[in-house]
């Protein structure tokens, strides 16, 4: 009776200890669920409003282009163009939705069914040391790509979901798409499927198809590992997988489906890495003196020619001796910058020898000391006499040990005679010289000693360039520029460049005069390996144990100069001006003047004296101030003394004066004129005419 009466209270008692862990968790739920109310109440108030979230990116893009228009390089995480809603194709919603969040449209921003299935997939692989299977739903990645991060927390996860569920009640499902598509990570650097698009495809999202789409959508689960820049494979692949899904969500239909060509998708090729990027690593700093916009995407356009680009890279690396690097930098009239090399490869050394290294220019530099005598007076057909001369100990010397006594301008800078330089520099003055220097942008300190008409203190091939190039534009000053234009994604213009052509540097009669000297060098003196076919002037320049080699020059309104030399300034046996670097200029502006119409110069080249022996560089010989016999200087252009030797005469460039075949002054034709010149036969014939007789007049 009693044990009976026992097992009665029993099940009463477990009735009732149920019922109060019922009305607890019940109690729990309830209290449970009004903190989550109030928590997204909260939430929902501190929510900053929609225009605030579409303009908050992470960074800012800058996608440089070059002058066709063509993408160089992207710099920074780059956001494309912000994409509505309405202007995203339906095909790439559909893509997301189906592998991202297949019941985007039925939730209230957290998935209780994906929840379920990830609690489960949890305790499966409690103590494997496997992450957790991903439960969020594409409202609660908009939270944590926004306000979050991507820590992986129980803390953190309640964050989100509370986030998650304000973001649904304060913003409708169609705007929080829009966030999602425009700022999810899709690799290499790419937020939004616009930037995503340009990136992969090279057109804006706006024009998606189906496959591309799938290949967009399969990249936000593993951008590194799906990235059709890193593994097209693994991207198709991935991509099929999404087709799959977008079928079995009913996005697509079995017949759409199949004709989905996956692998006829065209990637964009990538843009190049190698010499370009001295030419940007020069260009974008100025951004920052351009334009005030530390935040928005930008799209800078530049200057820079790629076939040009490439002439300038190939010519470069093909005549470069070896053991040294090589520089180059053209110019288009206006000072824009079509080329830029800084060495022989960007990744092995991106130091830029074009923009940045200083050396000696050699007889290059004469340009400033015939300029300054051309202000002062002088022509072309001025006659100097080629003779010794001494100046405070100093005593240049030309190479042949020879000297040709009477000449004109035109011949001395032809065969750069540097006895005619220095004499012309102690005329007009050495600070004269260097002001001239200044006038025409040479930027770096610049010496006054007597041997500074030969080209001893240190430039920069830029600002060299840079000269040469003011000298085409009639005595206009050039300077070199790199940006064109600078807009937003969008497409507001934010700067333009506009062309100064206020600055008169010399007389048009001084450039011309200048123009007819190096026209001439080219033709017949130092710098015949430039010779292009065309009109050219230019100037060669070789420095002491030809540690540097120099041609600078221009034709049909491109300017360019070249230079090439060791880092460590040790001399290179085989390098002067009139060699390499000159025909690596002829090189490349065989390229760069194809598609440009031959353009005169408005002085027509003379011919020197021909009973000259050319000296200096025509014969690529030693430099101009460490010739044979002569003396050689220091960094700061003051005389070193050294024993003098007694070996054959040498040309400038440390060579025997033996010329290649194709370098020697060619013979005079023979033929019948010829012969009856040296017989004097025409004078004969002009003595046996008979006097032309006078009309009588009528008597």
């Amino acid at each position: 009776m009693a044990g009976s009466s026992k097992s009665k209270r029993a099940p009463g008692r477990a009735r009732k200890w149920l019922v109060r862990g019922l009305k607890i968790g019940l109690a729990a739920a309830v209290a449970g669920l009004l903190a989550i109310v109030i928590a997204v109440v909260i939430a929902m108030q501190s929510l900053p409003d929609y225009d605030s979230l579409k303009s908050s990116p992470n960074g800012q893009m800058i996608r440089v282009h070059a002058a066709d228009g063509s993408v160089i390089v992207s710099l920074g995480p780059s956001f494309g163009q912000w994409l509505s809603y309405d202007r995203i194709p339906q095909v790439m919603v559909d893509a997301m939705v189906s592998t991202e969040d297949k019941r985007y449209y039925l939730h209230p921003g957290v998935d209780p069914i994906g929840m379920v299935r990830a609690a489960w997939v949890a305790v499966e692989r409690r103590g494997s040391g496997r992450r957790w299977q991903g439960a969020s739903t594409i409202t609660q990645q908009v939270t944590r790509n926004i306000f979050l991060n991507n820590s992986y927390s129980f803390g953190r996860k309640i964050r989100e979901m509370v986030l998650a569920l304000a973001l649904e009640r304060k913003f409708s499902k169609r705007q929080i798409l829009e966030l999602y598509l425009n700022k999810v990570y899709f690799g290499g650097g790419a937020y939004g499927i616009d930037a995503a698009s340009r990136k992969f495809f090279g057109h804006p999202a706006t024009t998606l198809d189906l496959p591309e789409a799938a290949i967009i959508a399969g990249l936000v689960k593993a951008p590194s590992s799906y990235s059709p820049t890193a593994d097209a494979e693994a991207a198709v692949g991935r991509a099929g997988v999404v087709l799959d899904l977008m079928q079995e969500n009913g996005a697509i239909s079995a017949s759409e489906h199949a004709r989905a060509n996956l692998a006829g998708v065209k990637m964009a090729p990538e843009p190049p890495q190698n010499s370009v990027r001295y030419f940007t690593d020069w260009a974008l700093p100025q951004l920052d003196l351009l334009i005030d916009e530390p935040n928005e995407p930008l799209e800078v356009y530049t200057t820079i020619d790629l076939d040009m680009q490439k002439a300038a890279t190939a010519s470069i690396q093909a005549n470069v001796p070896a053991g040294t690097q090589g520089a180059l930098v053209s110019l288009d009239r206006d000072g824009a910058v079509r080329a830029m090399v800084g060495g022989l490869d960007y990744v092995t050394s991106n130091y830029n020898r074009a923009t940045t290294a200083t050396r000696q220019p050699g007889s290059a530099w004469k340009i400033f000391v015939y300029m300054a005598a051309l202000e002062a007076g002088y022509t072309p057909d001025t006659g100097v006499t080629d003779e010794p001369v001494t100046i405070n100990g100093w005593s240049p010397r030309n190479s042949n040990g020879r000297f040709a006594g009477d000449i004109d301008v035109r011949t001395a800078f032809a065969y750069s005679i540097n006895t005619v330089a220095a004499k012309l520099g102690v005329e007009v003055g050495f600070p004269t010289v260097a002001d001239m220097a200044r006038r025409f942008g040479i930027t770096t300190p610049i010496n006054t000693h007597p041997s500074m008409v030969l080209g001893t203190s240190d430039v920069r091939l830029i600002d060299m360039t840079r000269a040469f190039a003011s000298i085409a534009r009639k005595g206009i000053a050039v300077t070199p520029y790199g940006i064109t234009k600078v807009t937003t994604a969008d497409g507001r213009l934010l700067y333009s460049h506009q062309d100064d052509t206020s600055r008169v540097l010399v007389a048009p009669w001084v450039a011309a005069g200048m123009t007819d000297l190096m026209q001439t060098a080219v033709s017949t003196g130092t710098g015949k390996a430039a010779q292009i076919g065309r009109p050219v002037a230019g100037k060669t320049g070789t420095t002491s144990s030809n540690k540097d080699g120099w041609f600078l020059g221009f034709s049909s309104g491109i300017t360019t100069g070249v230079w090439m030399g060791r880092d460590d300034a040790r001399a290179v046996g085989v390098l002067q001006g009139g060699r390499a670097p000159a025909r690596a200029f002829a090189a490349y502006m065989k390229v760069a003047v194809a598609k440009r119409p031959v353009e005169q110069f408005e002085t027509q080249v003379t011919l020197p004296e021909w009973q000259l022996e050319p000296d200096d560089e025509a014969y690529y010989g030693q430099p101009d101030n460490g010739m044979q016999g002569g003396m050689m200087v220091d960094e700061n252009g003051l005389p070193i003394d050294r024993p003098r030797t007694q070996e054959p005469s040498a040309d400038p460039d440390g060579q025997p004066a033996e010329a290649d075949p194709e370098d020697r002054p060619q013979p005079p034709r023979i033929d019948q004129q010829w012969i009856d010149n040296v017989l004097g036969r025409d004078r004969q014939r002009q003595q046996q005419q008979p006097p032309a007789t006078r009309p009588t007049p009528n008597p």
